[in-house]
């Protein structure tokens, strides 16, 4: 959804003060044509992906995509209108067509939009806190660290490398006839990596995926602190990322995968590290708790929710134990879905979802606040472009770590027979998001308080309930870390959006543990 660009092109910016003359031509044309309620997203979404394999650079891509969409209320309904031609006399046709396509659907009846309140914020402009605007490093200097990343996992016994960076940059515009107008500047960035090792007597091979984090920062994520650095089996980072340092733990890994037993079947305790844990709570938590899945008004990609209205209403469901504290939070700095309003114009905020174990909110936008009695919206509804509509999307949904100092060594030493799990893998769930089973990329035997070896073939089952409520501890907040994806997909037409979800090292107990192997013959 994008056309290509010279790079240079993407440091180039738009007026602000076009912007606001673009959108008042919107508002204005949608006021005049019976709309009650009227926003205007003008976006212009610039990508760069830099692609390479072992000692060759497969492709190197800019793309730039602008345009403008606008969403009318008329006659009680939703209109929708989207055009790429960004001019004042194109901007109020297509003003005009969003309200005549609320109007139309106004005559399929259906009980009326109710928007919660939203104030005007006038003029104001929010920035993802970068330090260096990836899209100002020169190509170069990207192709040269991927390049030697490659190097460094061939010669430590790699058979395949691949490595990519991906970054972002959303210049989105909102206004709206509450008086908004809004205009932010959002980064995110994603460098990644797989290396394969291969067995040729065996005829297998293993793969080891990076570790690395996308996050809503610049260029400087690829520089690495080292009072940053986690220690333990694999090297770890909070805020920063090396790399260098993942590539060559990844190849030494990939191979110690080939030789590494396959685990017995049984229940086990499960140490689960946040670059793993941060999709289980996405799928387990993040998306059952999507008030249109409740509402059974969304099914696509995830299908509805075990989370019925009355389990919150009940105020006493026990989602897990008094362990877990989920929030939901659209601040939190470095993480993909830090914004600072939504496309809905909405300032973001954190909110409690899971309270002491209890389900005590949702996730919900202006036209759903009523339904769950709130005076206002969450601030979690998104639009991943000017052509499509904004709707309901998952906001950073995150486990709160422990209160009581603990450490991820201090965590193993009281486990007599469980498995250390890192980075995320496969993984199944049913269509209420409440049966399900996980993968992972590293598994490590613990026996009696101690790393007795590397695993394979391991994944665990169970059902949303009996998991959170078996978690028995969290690290502090010194081991917080987040994890997330940019590819969350949702709606129909499907759009994806970036989200992250933090957590501490958490240990669940007595969960069931399969093996994976397939048998030939």
């Amino acid at each position: 959804m994008g056309n290509p660009i010279d790079p240079a092109r993407a440091l180039e910016t738009v007026d602000v003060r076009i912007k606001k003359e673009l959108a008042d031509v919107a508002l204005n044309a949608a006021k005049a044509n019976g709309a009650s309620y009227a926003d205007v997203r003008i976006g212009r979404y610039l990508n760069q992906f830099t692609v390479t394999r072992e000692n060759k650079v497969l492709n190197i891509a800019n793309t730039e995509s602008y345009g403008v969409g606008i969403r009318v209320l008329a006659n009680g309904c939703w209109g929708f209108a989207a055009t790429n031609e960004v001019t004042k006399d194109a901007i109020a046709k297509t003003a005009i067509r969003a309200v005549a396509v609320a109007k139309a659907n106004a005559k399929i009846g259906g009980a009326p939009v109710q928007l919660a309140p939203q104030k005007g914020y006038g003029e104001v402009n929010w920035k993802t806190p970068i330090e260096k605007n990836a899209f100002e490093v020169p190509v170069k200097e990207k192709v040269d660290l991927l390049l030697s990343a490659n190097a460094a996992a061939m010669a430590g016994g790699a058979n395949y490398v691949n490595s990519v960076l991906f970054a972002v940059n959303e210049q989105k515009y909102f206004a709206s006839t509450d008086g908004s107008y809004i205009d932010q500047d959002i980064h995110r960035i994603y460098p990644s990596f797989t290396v394969t090792r291969i067995d040729p007597k065996a005829g297998s091979f293993e793969t080891r995926r990076s570790l690395s984090t996308p996050g809503g920062m610049g260029y400087e994520y690829l520089t690495p602190l080292e009072n940053e650095k986690v220690g333990g089996i694999t090297t770890r980072y909070k805020k920063r990322y090396d790399i260098l340092e993942d590539i060559k733990f990844a190849t030494k890994q990939a191979g110690e995968k080939l030789t590494a037993k396959s685990v017995e079947p049984g229940k086990y305790d499960l140490v689960l590290d946040p670059s793993h844990l941060w999709l289980t709570i996405h799928e387990s938590v993040g998306h059952p708790t999507e008030l249109d899945r409740v509402l059974g008004y969304e099914a696509n990609y995830a299908g509805t929710s075990f989370l019925t209205l009355d389990k919150w209403k009940s105020g006493k469901f026990n989602f897990g134990n008094d362990k877990v504290n989920i929030v939901g939070d659209k601040l939190q700095v470095g993480s993909l879905g830090a914004v600072g309003y939504d496309d809905e114009g909405v300032k973001c905020k954190k909110w409690d979802i899971i309270k002491n174990g209890i389900l005590v909110n949702y996730q919900a936008i202006r036209d759903q606040a009523h339904i769950l009695g709130l005076k206002e919206s969450q601030g979690c509804c998104y639009s991943d472009h000017w052509s499509d509509v904004q709707f309901q999307r998952m906001p950073n949904v995150s486990l709160q770590p422990g209160k009581t100092p603990l450490s991820v060594d201090d965590m193993i030493k009281n486990v007599e027979k469980g498995i250390y799990i890192i980075g995320d893998g496969s993984f199944s769930i049913d269509q209420q998001r409440y049966n399900f089973q996980f993968g992972g990329q590293l598994f490590y035997e613990i026996k009696n308080g101690k790393i007795a070896g590397m695993l394979n073939d391991v994944a665990y089952q169970a059902n949303t309930q009996e998991f959170w409520n078996s978690t028995a501890q969290i690290c502090d907040e010194r081991d917080y870390r987040l994890g997330g994806a940019f590819n969350d997909g949702k709606g129909q037409p499907g759009q994806s959006s970036a989200v992250s979800h933090g957590s501490s090292t958490t240990r669940f107990n007595g969960v069931n543990v399969i093996n994976t192997k397939r048998k030939i013959g």
